[in-house]
């Protein structure tokens, strides 16, 4: 169709350049037969020898040509024949015309794009004419194009921008001017076209879109505060003003699909203030996150603490065990051991409570210091300067008990090894008392065992033989009487 409307348009424009020329024609002829059939005449002879400055009789004389008769009634009977022909122009203008006329009723309204009838007698018709080819009524009705696609107004929050907007300022209830940067998507209702023709100022945009969008922001912003529209509220801000929006726009066939707040340009002085509040606020979520930390080390230092403490607990738990199966085992060797082995196993014990309680007290005292110090920088020397005081003083307590109990343990360790080394010297002596009283009775009742006694001493090279003192029945006694009476005269010559 949109071909066949061009073709049309086309051969309308060749009918009417068409007549035209024929028209043209005929008058060109005309005038060219009738310069034909005007008479030429003469020139002046005397007035061109008075312009030269020459005689007549220095001029020839050109002869005149005559028409023949028959030719100058031939060219007159031409000229009556060539009238303009005004009947065949006439027809080619009205062909043209209908051409025209029927490429005019022939209306194509492109993608995205609808189009409304109006007619010269009756107005707007009702209906739209969506894409596509469609047939309207020429020099009755014509039609008018719109775009039902989607569009987009946008404002912009502050001057200076690359982007040639228009300025959108609204104040807040703090009486603040806020800059903001909306975008609006809508597109026009096309099933109401007529009505939007017919009683709606155009263009749209400019004359209802853009004067309802700045009218609802500046009427909804004086309900919020600065830091609302900035931050706290900015959607149940922006979702506010989307409503009054389509609900405007929705009755004037304006059908709104999205409503964008971009950006909100706060004022200078107050962007300054805002900013100074956020590092401060920034500044108090350090100090928090930074107490947390403490606090987290300080249950950490807790737990160490506990977890040093049980192990304390169980190794001192250990070395009392094995202690007291030490002392199990040396109570069947040494019977007057056990006390002092009681001793130290009390001693023991002592040691251990007395490290027990002095690594609580410094995992307390830690505890404290790290909790003290994360409450404020000014606070901090001094809690940190009480704590090791109290740390140093609870140590040295600590120190002084653990001597105390240490010089204590040592006390009666040394009395109980003194009793001990006691009643062993008395039981040693007594023991020897009894073998001498022993040896006595045996050397009173045989003295020849001091003799023996003496050989027993003398060397461990030396070997002794047990003989009867008379040498009855003992063959050795010859033996040995022989060898003393060869040992006698060596014996006396040296």
């Amino acid at each position: 169709m949109l071909f066949l409307r061009f073709f049309l348009f086309v051969i309308s424009s060749v009918f009417v350049v068409a007549a035209v020329l024929l028209v043209a024609y005929d008058i060109f002829l005309i005038f060219q037969v009738g310069r034909w059939l005007k008479p030429k005449e003469p020139p002046n002879d005397k007035a061109v020898g008075e312009q030269t400055g020459e005689s007549s009789a220095s001029i020839p004389s050109t002869p005149l040509v005559n028409v023949p008769a028959p030719v100058n009634a031939q060219l007159r009977i031409e000229r009556s024949r060539r009238a303009i022909r005004w009947a065949a122009a006439a027809k080619l203008v009205i062909a043209a015309a209908i051409c025209a006329l029927a490429a005019s009723s022939i209306l194509v309204v492109p993608d995205g794009n609808a189009a409304v009838r109006i007619s010269q007698i009756s107005g707007v018709r009702p209906g739209t004419l969506y894409a596509g080819t469609h047939w309207i009524t020429p020099l009755i009705q014509r039609a008018q194009l719109y775009d039902v696609r989607d569009k987009v107004f946008s404002t912009s929050a502050a001057e200076g921008t690359r982007e040639k907007l228009e300025v959108l300022n609204v104040e807040t209830r703090e009486g603040l001017e806020v800059g903001l940067a909306v975008t609006v998507r809508y597109r026009i209702d096309p099933r109401r076209l007529d009505y939007v023709q017919a009683n709606l100022p155009q263009p749209i945009d400019q004359e209802i879109v853009a004067p309802v969008v700045t009218s609802v922001f500046r009427q909804v912003a004086p309900n919020y505060v600065v830091r609302d529209i900035f931050a706290i509220k900015r959607e149940e801000f922006r979702q506010h003003a989307t409503e009054i929006i389509t609900a405007r726009l929705s009755s004037d066939a304006i059908v709104v699909k999205e409503v964008l707040l971009r950006k909100v340009q706060l004022p200078e002085e107050y962007a300054q203030g805002l900013q100074g509040l956020l590092l401060k606020e920034q500044e108090d979520d350090r100090v928090t996150v930074d107490q947390s930390i403490e606090q987290k080390k300080v249950k950490i230092a807790e737990s160490q603490a506990e977890a040093q403490k049980v192990r304390q607990i169980k190794h001192a738990e250990a070395d009392a065990q094995t202690r007291v199966l030490m002392a199990k085992a040396e109570s069947d060797s040494m019977q007057y051991t056990l006390p002092l082995k009681q001793k130290l196993i009390e001693q023991s014990r002592l040691e251990a409570e007395a490290r027990k309680q002095t690594t609580i007290q410094d995992a307390e005292a830690q505890a404290q210091a790290k909790v003290i110090n994360s409450k404020a920088d000014d606070e901090s020397a001094k809690l940190r300067s009480e704590t090791q005081n109290v740390l140093v003083v609870k140590n040295a307590e600590a120190a002084a008990q653990a001597k105390v109990i240490d010089g204590k343990a040592e006390l009666e360790r040394r009395n109980l090894m003194a009793d001990a080394e006691a009643h062993n010297i008395r039981a040693t002596a007594q023991a020897e008392a009894e073998e001498l009283q022993l040896e006595a009775a045996a050397l009173k009742t045989n003295p020849l065992l001091v003799q023996y006694t003496v050989a027993q001493r003398l060397s461990d090279k030396v070997q002794i033989m047990m003989v009867p003192n008379d040498g009855k029945f003992f063959f050795t006694n010859d033996v040995l009487k022989s060898a003393s009476a060869a040992l006698d005269p060596l014996l006396k010559g040296k």
